[in-house]
């Protein structure tokens, strides 16, 4: 699958349906999911691998991992109404995807490649500490989305824990008013994606 296909795949996996602003459930917009899943399909991260979404939301990291020939593809989430959306997107898709309700810090196994774009601590202070956590517990390779301003902290954080950001690429995150708080019809914002080895 070419990464356009991968694309228009994934732009018909459904938004989350009333979002809950203190889980900071922002959907993840198709071209830089795909950009993402592309770029650790060409690392060799994703085929016949163990690929865990951790913070899956509707799946759009999972599902694209499936679709992209992912060994097992599994997605984790706290929020059984995202869970139930990615489970009727997987199908629709024929992507074939493991969905796990748990909370981050629960998550006992591990796997070769995390994908993830976990809260980015905007409603609560370091709230991407735990996602981080797991996964640099849980795979060898962890690709993870963060606010741009964060970057050295996440470089800072990964050596704390004996591991390196190797690659990274900014994007612009364009943000639709979701919440009562949005004061504008729509906001964006710089984020970076990381490869932490």
């Amino acid at each position: 699958m070419r990464k356009k296909e991968l694309e228009m795949a994934l732009q018909r996996i459904p938004p989350f349906e009333d979002p809950d602003p203190s889980l900071e459930q922002y959907p993840t917009p198709a071209p830089i999911a795909a950009d993402i899943i592309y770029r650790a399909y060409s690392a060799g991260d994703i085929t016949g691998m163990k690929v865990m979404d951790l913070g899956c939301g509707t799946g759009v990291f999972c599902i694209g991992a499936a679709l992209m020939g992912a060994g097992m593809s599994v997605g984790y989430d706290i929020s059984q109404k995202a869970l139930g959306i990615a489970r009727k997107a997987a199908d629709e898709l024929g992507a074939d995807v493991e969905l796990r309700l748990s909370d981050v810090r629960d998550v006992s196994e591990g796997a070769d490649t995390v994908l993830m774009n976990p809260p980015f601590g905007s409603q609560k202070r370091n709230a991407d500490r735990p996602f981080l956590d797991k996964a640099l517990e849980s795979a060898e390779k962890v690709y993870s989305i963060h606010m741009a301003g964060t970057l050295e902290f996440v470089k800072g954080y990964a050596e704390e824990k004996d591991r390196r950001v190797t690659d990274c690429r900014l994007y612009k995150y364009v943000i639709p008013h979701t919440f009562s708080f949005h004061t504008k019809a729509k906001q964006t914002v710089e984020i970076v994606s990381v490869v932490i080895e």
